[in-house]
């Protein structure tokens, strides 16, 4: 089965494949793995895997999309896909769109950064954007684009199925929330969203992008990282 799943996609499994112990038990008498803790951890990673595979196909069977036309890579997610924690971006940008990876360059740099200063890893995090493809000269996506890429949105949200949301950016706001609104009033408090009968807690703050662009606003940025610890805290998530 998990020579079968290596072989239909990329190193994104390898990754799935690589969390797995390798626990090996000698006995003569047949042994039912996926009874076990860690036969159950197994089976849950590899349902994801072909989730995520599927959402992919579907969001690349998009029609008419200028996005899609005119990017390099479709970029899903990378990181843990059995964290608690889901941060989704705004969109792709140049780095990325040439890598196929998530938060590259400098913004990656910044992101990786902000999360240590909370003693959170990136790779221990699942990270994924608002928007799947880079936008043209790195505007920001209409809300049209947003729209239609929110319901692939939702629908990995529902795959991963974290514990908490943090949004980076009025994209990802918009995305999940509908709303339009200056970032600076929605910023720091805790919200809820449901999807498919089940609250996710999220949380929304400034994209690392923005603070590079506008450095002041990193105070802000540093109330609600501590912010986002203390709800971890509180609901006793284990990284």
């Amino acid at each position: 089965m998990i020579k079968k799943v290596l072989n239909q996609n990329t190193k994104y499994y390898q990754k799935f494949i690589n969390t797995i112990e390798k626990n090996f038990i000698y006995t003569d008498k047949p042994v039912n793995r996926f009874n076990t803790i860690e036969g159950n951890k197994t089976n849950n990673i590899l349902k994801k895997a072909e989730k995520l595979s599927e959402l992919k196909k579907q969001i690349n069977s998009i029609e008419n999309c200028n996005l899609k036309t005119n990017s390099k890579n479709l970029i899903l997610g990378d990181g843990n896909a059995n964290s608690p924690i889901m941060l989704i971006g705004e969109a792709p940008g140049e780095d990325e769109d040439r890598s196929g990876i998530p938060y590259q360059g400098e913004v990656g740099s910044l992101l990786k950064k902000m999360l240590i200063a909370i003693n959170i890893k990136i790779e221990n995090i699942y990270t994924s954007y608002s928007i799947n493809f880079r936008t043209p000269q790195d505007r920001k996506p209409t809300s049209q684009e947003i729209r239609r890429y929110s319901t692939f949105l939702k629908h990995h949200i529902s795959i991963i199925n974290p514990k908490i949301l943090v949004l980076l950016g009025s994209t990802a706001m918009e995305a999940i929330t509908g709303e339009n609104n200056k970032i600076s009033n929605e910023r720091g408090k805790w919200k809820e969203i449901i999807l498919k009968n089940k609250t996710y807690p999220f949380i929304i703050t400034y994209s690392p992008s923005y603070l590079i662009r506008f450095p002041e606003y990193k105070k802000y940025s540093w109330e609600d990282l501590k912010n986002i610890k203390r709800k971890i805290i509180d609901l006793n998530i284990k990284m």
